[in-house]
């Protein structure tokens, strides 16, 4: 079979010349030049990189939430191209689970109602009790009915991670997940993200700016002004 062709099919991320431009007053500016990165099945990846280097970019161009101006996107074995605004939902909400600095819950919704609200997009059977799992597992069974304003920055972080684990997604993208933490809190929370991603066997890509939490993943991509200027060999696990 051919080299390429397997590296597709092996993909669960595959990017190939992928660039984004977008405009400013003082004309189009590039925030990421070509980027050729393919990330396995299965792989945890982190991203790291100076602010400004295109790293949230790189993972709203991942998610289908910023259109790439040129280059091929291929996530989960779809390609991007063609694609309109409903078809990249309906991926998103079945197969990526997205947990972002700031927690971005409903402010209106109680804890379990939060993490509802991607199953019921997908008409799921039993929203609620998936639900109720979810929290579970997370370690807020006692926190169903709160509402984000009665939690801590710990607790709201853990009920997005359950929000973006509820549909079990085969790839997690986190964006600095625990900037907004204390560092015992985030700690806390990465421990969790890890613990939930091993179990499930998803892919994660993890852009952060902790050198130690990018130390926890099988691969490190640098990026700088929008290039990957470095990107480091699988770690190898020693045998037990």
């Amino acid at each position: 079979m051919d080299h390429t062709l397997k590296q597709r099919q092996s993909s669960a991320i595959l990017l190939e010349g992928l660039q984004v431009t977008l405009p400013s007053r003082a004309g189009p500016v590039a925030i990421l030049r070509g980027i050729d990165l393919s990330v396995q099945v299965g792989d945890a990846i982190a991203v790291v990189g100076p602010s400004g280097s295109g790293k949230s970019t790189l993972l709203m161009v991942i998610a289908g939430l910023e259109q790439a101006t040129a280059g091929r996107v291929s996530v989960l074995g779809t390609d991007f191209a063609g694609l309109d605004e409903d078809s990249l939902a309906r991926l998103r909400a079945a197969n990526i689970g997205i947990v972002f600095q700031f927690f971005h819950l409903v402010p209106t919704m109680t804890a379990i109602e939060n993490v509802a609200l991607p199953l019921e997009f997908l008409d799921h059977h039993d929203a609620f009790n998936a639900s109720r799992t979810s929290l579970a597992e997370v370690g807020l069974s006692h926190r169903e009915t709160h509402f984000p304003g009665q939690l801590s920055g710990g607790e709201q972080q853990r009920v997005a991670i359950a929000r973006a684990l509820s549909t079990r997604p085969s790839l997690i993208l986190a964006d600095e997940p625990t900037g907004n933490l204390d560092l015992a809190t985030g700690a806390q929370v990465m421990d969790l993200l890890f613990t939930l991603r091993e179990r499930t066997g998803a892919t994660l890509l993890l852009i952060t700016h902790d050198r130690s939490l990018a130390k926890r993943c099988d691969r490190i991509v640098s990026l700088a002004d929008g290039r990957i200027v470095g990107a480091g060999a699988k770690r190898r696990v020693a045998a037990s």
